[in-house]
């Protein structure tokens, strides 16, 4: 951020939002881009700062456009000049509209492209974040699940050796009495 003090007394310091369609051929920007760079040349102005704002959506269709790019444009010129620019400004082909605004004392500029950029990185940034706590939590739901299977298995598995064991021991059982009843010479087998 820099703060917008003119050079000298008699000059004064101007934003210029210039608005042109999005769908323009690269060669129609730039004649657009050098007819307006012509326009502050003439009226002498020095640009302080450019700001490329880039494609965005218009809030409502301006000569049957939706989109348009933006630039902010600082300009440190004399404001006596100021009404043959915004002339100048109004006769150049392919220009959706232009807004010319006096800052106040103590403005900050600020290159709101660069902080919409840091903006959506933040935004990929915060939904990844979401995204990967949205799997963990899903990961310790599986893994809670496949616990509580485990403990299912182990509890069925008891259970089923607790009903083997009995019959395991009549079956053992059995086969002690055969053989005492086989051993056994008063029976006469």
């Amino acid at each position: 951020m820099t703060s917008l003090v003119p050079t000298s007394e008699d000059t004064v310091i101007y934003e210029f939002c210039i608005l042109y369609p999005a769908n323009l051929s690269q060669k129609e920007e730039q004649t657009l881009l050098k007819g307006i760079e012509e326009v502050f040349a003439e009226a002498e102005g020095k640009q302080i700062a450019k700001d490329a704002w880039g494609r965005r959506g218009l809030a409502y269709p301006i000569k049957k456009q939706t989109e348009g790019n933006f630039i902010v444009l600082y300009y440190e010129m004399d404001p006596t000049k100021m009404k043959e620019v915004d002339r100048q400004l109004r006769i150049l082909p392919n220009l959706l509209r232009h807004l010319m605004v006096k800052p106040p004392k103590g403005y900050e500029l600020v290159k709101y492209s660069e902080a919409f950029e840091q903006w959506q990185k933040d935004k990929v940034t915060a939904v990844e974040t979401k995204r990967k706590d949205e799997e963990s939590k899903l990961q310790r739901k599986v893994v809670e699940k496949a616990k509580r299977d485990a403990k299912r298995t182990e509890v069925k598995k008891a259970e089923v050796k607790k009903k083997e064991i009995p019959s395991t021991l009549e079956e053992a059982d059995l086969s002690k009495k055969l053989d005492e009843l086989i051993s056994d010479d008063t029976l006469g087998l």
